[in-house]
């Protein structure tokens, strides 16, 4: 998200959410239980940069009809910080170090250049948080690990937003609501639990479900395109969700998805179907205070392919999370709850979209609503 938001944004986006009408979100227990025919249709359906696929082998030099796109794309994610009221269709400097920096945060051959690898890395659904904030990433930047006194220092690539934000030492139990307009079942608030319970189980915080979407600490809602935060969602694919740095507490996951409930474990046959836990997990570590990573493996790495899970903290995630808030005394290695489950691999996409300027005006409507 911009960082250009104050007071009366964040009232927009109550006013905005409170008038959403029942939630319309498609809600699958699991990849089975998904219809032949309506499995067609999900597999069939165009993501949003779908249409970036034609400027494979573009390069500096290069004029292409419709690349203006692109380099919205990077705007959108913090590696374009120009505001042009119309970008050109020109492959120009801009657009080349976009994209390098881009490829050095994504791991890849630093090319400046459009090729098969970072295309492929483009297209697949992400969080819609920034990867860059105000200017600056430390989503690669790699720093040793502070506690690691071994003769072998590993690299640490977690990062924080500007500010290092975080709640406060006196509130390590949280509350967390749903918009009810959403009128989700049971067994989908049971998938933020779940959630919720892999980051308390590292840590020292808690969290509770509140009925109260107006005072909780955290309020989750599913929204369609526009819906106040000046950060709409594209539809099926895309951005999958984003969440707000604390203590705003904001977490809006895109209506129009396939969510799958139970856990995806065939990710050949469902393309368009998303995990649900596997991006909770992620976005509620933007709440905490979490940037994303450049560790594919990570929680925070910030994109995910359609059709897989990803749910268990990895170190990075873990050692991040921890210098924020300490360790949990009685974490014994493993971040998974009690109910047992079947991941498979692959790779995600969210923390504070609106930057330290927003801190102030957050906790302020936050006492306001309370």
């Amino acid at each position: 998200m911009r960082h250009h938001f104050v007071f009366f944004t964040l009232i927009s986006v109550l006013f905005s959410l409170s008038q959403t009408s029942p939630s319309s979100a498609h809600f699958f227990p699991n990849i089975s239980s998904i219809p032949p025919w309506i499995q067609k249709n999900i597999n069939q359906t165009a993501g949003a940069w779908d249409a970036f696929n034609k400027y494979a082998g573009c390069r500096a030099g290069d004029k292409v009809d419709g690349l203006a796109r692109v380099k919205k794309y990077f705007q959108n994610f913090g590696y374009i910080t120009e505001s042009p009221l119309n970008f050109t269709d020109a492959f120009d400097d801009m657009l080349e170090s976009a994209i390098k920096t881009y490829q050095k945060n994504f791991n890849l051959e630093p090319t400046g250049q459009l090729d098969n690898k970072t295309i492929q890395q483009i297209l697949r659904p992400r969080c819609g948080n920034p990867d860059i904030v105000n200017g600056t990433t430390t989503m690669n930047s790699g720093h040793p690990e502070s506690h690691n006194t071994s003769l072998f220092h590993s690299v640490a690539h977690y990062s924080f937003f500007p500010g290092r934000p975080r709640w406060p030492s006196n509130r390590r139990t949280l509350s967390y609501a749903f918009l009810p307009d959403n009128q989700l079942t049971d067994n989908v608030k049971a998938v933020f639990g779940r959630a919720f319970s892999r980051w308390s189980t590292v840590t020292q915080l808690n969290f509770t479900q509140s009925e109260s979407y107006r005072t909780a600490d955290i309020r989750i809602a599913f929204a369609s395109g526009d819906h106040g935060d000046g950060e709409p969602f594209d539809g099926v694919l895309g951005t999958l969700a984003h969440a707000f740095s604390p203590p705003s507490g904001f977490f809006h996951l895109d209506n129009d998805e396939n969510w799958v409930i139970e856990g995806v474990t065939n990710p050949l046959t469902t393309m368009s179907a998303v995990d649900l836990e596997s991006v909770a997990v992620h976005e509620i570590g933007h709440l905490l205070g979490l940037g994303h990573s450049s560790v594919e493996e990570s929680i925070m790495f910030p994109t995910i392919s359609s059709g897989t899970r990803k749910v268990e903290l990895a170190s990075d995630d873990i050692e991040g999370i921890q210098t924020l808030y300490g360790s949990n005394p009685n974490f014994n290695g493993t971040t998974s709850p009690s109910v047992q489950q079947r991941d498979t691999s692959g790779a995600y996409s969210s923390g504070s979209l609106w930057g330290m300027s927003l801190l102030l005006a957050v906790g302020f409507v936050h006492i306001i609503l309370l």
